[in-house]
C-alpha cells in the first residue's frame, strides 16, 4: 500500500504533464491510500477546473466517484494528536502532515509532487517517479 497526495490523485484524473506517468503507477501498484482530507481537497481542485477551464459539474461529479471508488477502502481519518506532533516535528502544514502521519502509521512512502513536502518529510514522501524507479 501507498499513500498518495492529492496531486497524485488528480493527476490520474485531470490531464496534465504527470497523467501518464500516475496511471503507470496505477497499474504496478493499485493498492492507494490517503486520509479523509483528500476528499475536501479533490472538491477544491474540481470547484476550480468548473470555474477556470470549463469542467462541468457532471464531469466533475464523475471525476469524484471515480476517485472515491478507487480509495473508498483505503480513507482514514487521522488522529489529530499525530497529526498535531507531525507538523510540530516536521514543520508541515496540517493538511500535509494528514498525509506524512498515514504514510508514517502505514509504514510506507507517500507520494507526491509537491517538492516542499518531500523536503520536510524526506523519511517518507517521494515523487511518483522515483518510487517507481527504486530511489
Amino acid at each position: 500500500m501507498i499513500v498518495v497526495d492529492t496531486n497524485v490523485i488528480v493527476s490520474l484524473y485531470l490531464p496534465g504533464p504527470q497523467s501518464g506517468e500516475v496511471q503507470r503507477l496505477l497499474r504496478e501498484h493499485p493498492d492507494w491510500a490517503a486520509p479523509a482530507l483528500w476528499r475536501s481537497e479533490m472538491i477544491n481542485v474540481l470547484c476550480t477546473y468548473m470555474r477556470v477551464r470549463g469542467l462541468t459539474l457532471p464531469q466533475s461529479l464523475e471525476i469524484f466517484e471515480l476517485a472515491d471508488e478507487l480509495l473508498s477502502s483505503n480513507t482514514f481519518t487521522m488522529s489529530p494528536l499525530k497529526v498535531l506532533e507531525v507538523s510540530n516535528r516536521t514543520g508541515c502544514s496540517g493538511y500535509d502532515s494528514e498525509f506524512v502521519c498515514l504514510a508514517e502509521e502505514l509504514q510506507t512512502q507517500l507520494l507526491t509532487y509537491d517538492a516542499g513536502l518531500i523536503s520536510k518529510a524526506s523519511s517518507v514522501g517521494c515523487k511518483p517517479l522515483d518510487f517507481m524507479q527504486g530511489g
